[in-house]
């Protein structure tokens, strides 16, 4: 296990952090947000879209609604919210283990309210916000 931490002092920053730490991951590769609303997720995974070349930042959006966005010509990243579904059955019917096994970056919001359905084999980002609008992202990279 690889525990990093990191600060970030606007949104431009956490794009930027973002952007470099996924350029180094190699699909397919699950990715936990953890974070409270307003954390900084959403753009957390703009720069995930940006540094894989799947989208530009501004257009990644949160995918509360619609529960799930493709990003990339060949469905290079996914962002996943699990916030509204309550049930395992609910979360099943999307189908992540197809998305878990494709060449892409998953990247799940809300997932650890689930965690008998996500793989060992993670990368978990947990963003803290604080009161000047900087966050604490700390990443931990589990086998």
């Amino acid at each position: 296990m690889i525990i990093r931490s990191f600060e970030t002092r606007s949104e431009e920053e956490t794009i930027a952090l973002a952007a470099r730490l996924a350029a180094a991951w190699t699909p397919p590769c699950i990715v936990l947000l953890i974070g409270n609303l307003g954390a900084g997720k959403t753009t957390f995974a703009k720069g995930v879209a940006a540094g894989i070349g799947a989208a530009r930042p501004e257009d990644v959006s949160s995918p509360t609604f619609p529960l799930i966005h493709e990003y990339g010509e060949d469905g290079e990243m996914y962002h996943i919210d699990l916030y509204r579904l309550d049930t395992r059955e609910e979360v099943e019917t999307l189908g992540l283990d197809e998305l878990f096994a494709r060449p892409a970056i998953v990247l799940l919001e809300w997932a650890e309210r689930f965690p008998e359905l996500i793989p060992e084999n993670r990368v978990e980002i947990r963003i803290q916000a604080r009161d000047d609008d900087s966050r604490h992202i700390e990443v931990t990279e589990l086998p």
